[in-house]
């Protein structure tokens, strides 16, 4: 959420203005040691801002929502799934769960109903994937995504029967002319005076019935805005319904005649062919004004379609915004239907990831609120614009906003009317608003987290540490921790602090405060090491409240620490892979990109340690870079498989190796065929195929790094199939080329020989060779005695506290020594920050086997929105729904 509250100003700003210390003007040798800074000077360089306001859906009791949304899904009309499974996204988005976010989207597409539906929640999935690139990879193998394409708008509009030949069951009085002639100007059009009749109701009466026109041959039309090419165009389509090749100039004069004479079959017929011709931007926004005016639905939504799928280039556009801003209820109704809410959720969620201060974020999220209908889309709605104004530091305005969000039920809003109460000198009543908040629902860490902010000293570290129990994943009370006890020249504890939640979550604004540390340490080749990981993970990332560009940093601090050359960073890297750090792996390819010629696979690399540390995004960025700089085409295919393999297109990717592999034998073309071919299929037959891959991907040039991960997947396939022997090789193997991961397998080796022992040693050396060490305490815990497991569990939840299996673990332990209440609790506490299938599954298990049917049923509706389709949650569902009074 970094980028949703920037800075200020983003103008650049010289050093001097922010420098906490002169060693950035200084040589390198000369610079004062941190003993000797004064206190001033390491409070400006270790200053931690207040936590944000995050612009979220986040209900006190996320399962009840979800449960709730699931429950309206299982018996809401068709035409209602899509908006409950856009506000099951926010939910998700609340959590940070962006993998269950983009579910969501899916799930709104695939269960739209409607044309708008789909034409939105298509496009949000392309904005959310970066759908261009891989839309693009989905053609070229001739499996083009729908979501990603561009949907026949016309053919999603039923045609209507009844619109076609209205008039020509009408009575024929004989006394009428069988032509008529329409004069315009000084042409005359002869036309067939019943099939004109039958376009319309006016028409009919005009030319049928008792006014003058009926009893005339000639009738002037020349004030009606319609041409003598045009009259002649609507001549024809009253004889065969249909149009031609017409202009579209033309075709938007007979529309604007059609809709005055209300002729539906030829406004019906304009509608449809002017929405096929729409094929740029430019075209959409000359023709959404007329569609709007003329109450033209295919062609208003054809417009749209174009609008969307250039997202977010087209919001750039000044003509687009206008078309989207001035919109009322009945021209949006026009354009998407049903659908606004849903379409200014996208709308808005783009301006806000483009620039969360910016008019545009403000425009499309007014629009949000203004189609908000129920509750919780208020909630939404109404929060969201809250949080900008403060931004914006519109004050008056973001409070009533969090009044009427908090009015409607979404209790976080509680925090922007406490910062505004401080802001205006009313701490006491912050403080007190947040106690009856903590008072009158289930306390959450962000309760605690933001009530410290109105309170001193120990009270405020009690507050802080109560939010961290409550919810480890809050970045602001590890940062302001760590801050506290590095003013107090507390270094050790300072660093283990902070470390203690960059073990887990790789949080840009905690490893600025590291770089801080360092810096006031003197500690530059570590300072070095967090800003180029920072670089890593956001390229424009700028430092001290925004005010720098951490790029300059970067530039500075270099001058603080030796230059390696090429065969210094391989060995580095090589150092850091054998470690398993990760951070300091990241650190030393973004170096090695500066000079290395070969930065294909630096990039891909780059792209495996992120995926490794839970940054799909910047993953995605660096398999992308990798592509771009392919120094040969099967090496790029291998990167578009990968691309499609990670974006949930497995067949495509291993269609890519595929053909990677008939242009050249390559390690990573098996490697990828193997990898994708292991996730897709289970069975005995294709284990042999993977196996066989590995081994000739072994026989291929690469390095050690790929050989050992090589090695360890070949090892695990080999256990699988109940080859031990073939299996501990493998792994021994990759021991020796430094693959430390491997005393996984070697274990899990010596465990299925019923030595636990040796089981127990091996993961002891993985621990104590891995700087990130959490798995491997929670793999050792399976080889040991029941106290001996409960201590290594409890070590794995205190460095990552978002591994789930030592929170199932010790709930079972307790469910089976009978304290049912205590298993419960155990479960609840992860929950209560992750949501997560099997949590969710396990408790509500609990609760049928203690009778809380309705619990139980809540449980499993929660985890049925995580996951539809698990049969075992299914099972239980049915069961515990047959037991509800």
């Amino acid at each position: 959420m970094r980028t949703f509250f920037p800075s200020e100003s983003c103008k650049e700003t010289h050093l001097s203005a922010v420098n906490p210390q002169p060693w950035l003007q200084v040589e390198r040798g000369k610079l004062s040691k941190f003993a000797s800074q004064s206190p001033s000077s390491i409070e400006s360089l270790v200053k931690v801002p207040e936590p944000q306001i995050l612009p979220l859906f986040k209900p006190v009791d996320y399962v009840e929502v979800l449960a709730q949304i699931h429950e309206e899904l299982e018996s809401c009309p068709p035409e209602k799934k899509s908006n409950l499974y856009l506000l099951q996204y926010h939910v998700f988005k609340g959590l940070g769960e962006v993998k269950l976010m983009r579910r969501s989207l899916r799930l709104a597409w695939l269960k739209a109903s409607t044309v708008y539906d789909k034409l939105v929640f298509g496009a949000w999935l392309k904005y959310e994937k970066q759908g261009e690139i891989v839309s693009d990879l989905l053609s070229s193998c001739g499996e083009c995504a729908k979501e990603f394409g561009i949907i026949d708008i016309a053919s999603e509009f039923p045609i209507n029967d009844n619109l076609i030949s209205r008039g020509t069951n009408m009575s024929k009085e004989k006394h009428f002319s069988s032509i008529v002639s329409f004069i315009i100007g000084d042409e005359k059009i002869s036309c067939d005076r019943q099939k004109i009749a039958g376009l319309s109701v006016p028409f009919h009466t005009m030319l049928n019935g008792c006014f003058m026109e009926s009893f005339c041959e000639d009738i002037d039309l020349s004030e009606n805005s319609i041409s003598p090419s045009g009259m002649r165009v609507i001549s024809d389509f009253s004889s065969t319904g249909s149009l031609n090749e017409v202009h579209p100039n033309l075709l938007l004069e007979i529309l604007v005649f059609a809709n005055k004479f209300c002729c539906e079959s030829l406004k019906h017929a304009c509608d449809r062919k002017l929405a096929s011709l729409v094929s740029s931007r430019q075209d959409a926004v000359e023709l959404m004004e007329c569609a709007l005016e003329e109450n033209s639905c295919v062609l208003a939504a054809s417009c749209l379609q174009v609008f969307l799928h250039e997202l977010s280039d087209s919001l750039n556009d000044n003509k687009v915004v206008e078309l989207l801003r001035s919109a009322d209820r009945q021209k949006r109704s026009i354009m998407v239907g049903p659908a606004s809410f849903s379409l200014y959720s996208l709308l808005s969620e783009v301006a806000i990831n483009d620039d969360p201060c910016s008019d545009k974020a403000v425009l499309f999220s007014k629009l949000l609120v203004d189609c908000a209908e129920t509750r919780r889309q208020k909630m939404v709605a109404y929060h969201q614009l809250g949080c900008i104004r403060f931004l914006r530091k519109e004050y008056d305005e973001a409070e009533q906003l969090f009044e009427v969000a908090l009015n409607e039920g979404h209790v976080y809003s509680v925090v922007g009317l406490a910062r505004l109460s401080h802001m205006k000198g009313r701490k006491d009543w912050s403080y007190e608003k947040l106690s009856n908040v903590i008072s009158s629902y289930t306390p959450l860490g962000w309760m605690y987290q933001e009530r410290s902010l109105y309170c001193q000293d120990d009270k405020r570290w009690e507050d802080l540490d109560k939010a961290t129990e409550l919810d480890p994943t809050l970045t602001y009370p590890y940062m302001y921790r760590a801050a506290s006890l590095m003013r107090k020249h507390n270094v050790q504890a300072a660093l283990a602090e902070i470390n203690r939640i960059l073990g887990f979550k790789l949080a840009l604004e905690c490893l600025e405060l590291r770089f801080c540390f360092y810096l006031t340490l003197e500690e530059y080749q570590s300072a070095m090491c967090d800003v180029q990981v920072i670089l890593t993970l956001c390229p424009d990332y700028r430092m001290f409240d925004g005010r720098v560009a951490a790029s300059q940093f970067r530039t500075l601090v270099r001058e603080h620490v030796e230059n390696w050359t090429a065969a210094d960073c391989w060995l580095q890297l090589y150092d850091r892979w054998s470690l398993v750090d990760d951070i300091g792996s990241l650190s030393v390819i973004y170096q090695m990109l500066e000079s290395d010629t070969v930065k294909g696979v630096l990039y891909f690399r780059q792209s495996l340690l992120l995926l490794r540390l839970n940054c799909p995004e910047a993953a995605m960025r660096s398999l992308q870079l990798a592509r771009q700089h392919a120094l040969s085409e099967h090496e790029r295919l291998v990167y578009e498989g990968w691309i499609l393999y990670d974006t949930g297109h497995c067949e495509e990717g291993l269609r890519k190796a595929e053909k990677s592999i008939s242009l050249q034998r390559s390690f990573e073309a098996f490697f990828l065929k193997a990898y994708a071919l292991a996730d897709s299929s289970l069975d005995q037959s294709s284990s042999s195929t993977v196996i066989s891959l590995l081994q000739e991907a072994l026989k291929c040039p690469s390095d050690r790094l790929r050989k050992g991960q090589a090695l360890n997947n070949l090892g695990s396939v080999y256990v699988d199939c109940g080859n031990l022997d073939e299996a501990a090789d493998c792994y021994i193997n990759a021991l020796k080329i430094q693959h430390t991961r491997a005393h996984q397998g070697l274990a899990r080796v010596h465990f299925l020989r019923n030595d636990k022992n040796a089981a127990y040693a091996e993961m002891s050396k993985l621990i104590e060779k891995a700087r990130n060490n959490a798995s491997a305490y929670e793999k050792r815990s399976e080889y040991c005695e029941r106290e001996l497991t409960k201590a290594d569990l409890e070590m794995v939840t205190r460095l990552d506290p978002l591994r789930v299996y030592p929170y199932r673990y010790r709930a079972a332990v307790l469910m089976d020594n009978r304290k049912e209440d205590e298993a419960i609790a155990e479960l609840s506490r992860a929950i209560a920050f992750k949501a997560d299938l099997h949590l969710l599954h396990l408790r509500a298990a609990f609760h049928e086997h203690i009778g809380d049917v309705t619990g139980a049923l809540r449980d499993c509706r929660a985890a049925l929105s995580v996951d539809p389709d698990h049969q075992e949650i299914l099972e239980l569902h049915s069961r515990v729904n047959s037991q509800e009074p």
